[in-house]
C-alpha cells in the first residue's frame, strides 16, 4: 500500500467526503446494528446456521462489489479506492467450505433482497462515486464493527479460524491506520457538493440494502 500527498477536497460547508459519510449515514448505521437478526447473531440468541446464511448473502454483494472495482481499476477510474488488501472474496469461499464442506457451492441460495443488493452493484462499475458509497459501507464496516461480530460468532458459536476469514486481512498490519489511508483517498475525490450529497445518498442506499437483507434472513432465523 502506498500513499500520494494530494490534498483533500472539502464541501461548502468545510467537510469532507468521509466525514459527510459518516455523519450522513450515522442513523442508518444505528439501525442496521439494531436489527433483530443482527442483534440475534451477536448476542448468541441463534445459530451457526444463521451465521453461514449470512456468509453465504455476502458472497453475492462482496462478487458484485469486487467486480465494479476491478472495471474502475482496470479503467484507470478507480481513485486508488480499489486494495487488494481489502478483497474478500476468496476468503469467503473458504469461510463456506469449511461451514458447509467441499459442494459448498451447490447449497448456495442467494435471498431476493441479496439480488437486488448485488444488482444495484453492478452499476458501481461505471462510476466511483457510486463505488466510493458501497465500498465505504461494506469494507470500513468490515474493518470495524465487523471485527466485533468476528469475536461474538467465535464465542457463541465455536466457530474456528477456518469459518470466520471473511473478517481477517491478514495484508492489513493495523487496521487504524489502513482505515485512516482509506478515508484519505476518499476524501482525495474531485467531488463538488452536488456529488458529495448524491455519494452520501447512495450510501444510504447501500445501508437499506443491506437492511433488507438481514430482514430477509431475520425472517428465517429466529432467536432460540
Amino acid at each position: 500500500m502506498t500513499t500520494t500527498s494530494v490534498p483533500t477536497v472539502a464541501t461548502a460547508t468545510g467537510m469532507t467526503l468521509s466525514a459527510s459519510l459518516r455523519e450522513g449515514t450515522r442513523d442508518q448505521h444505528s439501525q442496521a446494528e439494531g436489527m433483530e437478526f443482527i442483534d440475534g447473531l451477536v448476542s448468541g440468541r441463534l445459530g451457526r446456521d444463521a451465521y453461514t446464511a449470512l456468509a453465504v448473502q455476502q458472497l453475492a454483494i462482496y462478487t458484485a462489489l469486487e467486480r465494479a472495482g476491478a472495471v474502475l481499476r482496470a479503467a484507470g477510474d478507480d481513485h486508488g479506492l480499489v486494495f487488494d488488501e481489502l478483497t474478500r472474496v476468496p476468503a469467503i469461499e473458504r469461510d463456506l467450505a469449511f461451514l458447509l464442506g467441499p459442494d459448498w457451492s451447490a447449497q448456495v441460495t442467494y435471498l431476493p433482497a441479496t439480488l437486488d443488493y448485488a444488482q444495484r452493484l453492478v452499476a458501481c462499475s461505471s462510476d466511483v462515486t457510486l463505488y466510493a458509497a458501497h465500498a465505504y459501507t461494506r469494507y470500513l464496516g468490515d474493518l470495524s464493527g465487523g471485527q466485533v461480530v468476528k469475536r461474538m460468532v467465535q464465542r457463541h458459536y465455536a466457530v474456528p479460524d477456518d469459518g470466520v476469514g471473511f473478517y481477517d486481512f491478514p495484508q492489513i498490519h493495523k487496521l487504524k491506520p489502513f482505515k485512516d489511508v482509506y478515508r484519505d483517498r476518499l476524501d482525495q475525490l474531485p467531488l463538488d457538493d452536488e456529488q458529495v450529497a448524491a455519494t452520501v445518498e447512495e450510501a444510504r442506499v447501500a445501508f437499506r440494502l443491506n437492511q433488507a437483507v438481514f430482514a430477509e434472513l431475520g425472517e428465517r432465523h429466529t432467536s432460540a
